[in-house]
């Protein structure tokens, strides 16, 4: 089966899993930036994170719903930007689905109260996708060399 560009978006979710989530404060004119473990969820064209009530980035999602979602795989030249709306909601059954032992570090366990789930759902996304490290490396030596452009994999702005 072919592989379009919205496959690709949710492959690199998926792949890199943290992206920095990018919402405005809470008087709207300035950005605030924070890492966050992505689980993407194609079939409900949604990213879920598990985040605390008790953090700002919840109360200003309250007052401004758009986001941005920046993922960086440096090594592996792969980057993702996603735009798109955020809810939070508490889903006791979704947290205890996304649950995974490295959320200690921030919780007891799934039954901490203080959990919420954060739901994106993407409405743009914009991908820049090379072969790799050393793909790119020679490329870039080659053209270098040569005075040419090199070409560096794939760009591509998707609508969902």
């Amino acid at each position: 089966m072919p592989r379009n560009d919205q496959d690709r978006v949710w492959e690199l979710i998926d792949s890199i899993k943290f992206a920095m989530l990018v919402t405005h404060d809470g008087n709207g004119d300035e950005l605030r930036a924070r890492p966050m473990h992505a689980h993407g969820k194609r079939e409900e064209d949604t990213i879920y994170f598990l985040t605390d009530r008790r953090h700002h980035k919840d109360d200003e999602i309250q007052i401004n719903d758009n986001v941005c979602l920046a993922f960086s795989d440096t090594s592996g030249h792969r980057y993702l930007s996603i735009s798109g709306t955020a809810t939070v909601v508490d889903d006791r059954a979704r947290v205890r689905a996304l649950w995974e032992p490295s959320n200690k570090a921030f919780w007891d366990d799934e039954n901490d109260p203080d959990i919420r789930i954060l739901r994106v759902r993407p409405a743009m996304a914009e991908f820049w996708d090379s072969p790799g490290k050393i793909v790119t490396s020679v490329k870039m030596a080659a053209a270098a060399v040569t005075g040419s452009k090199p070409e560096l994999g794939e760009h591509r702005k998707v609508t969902f």
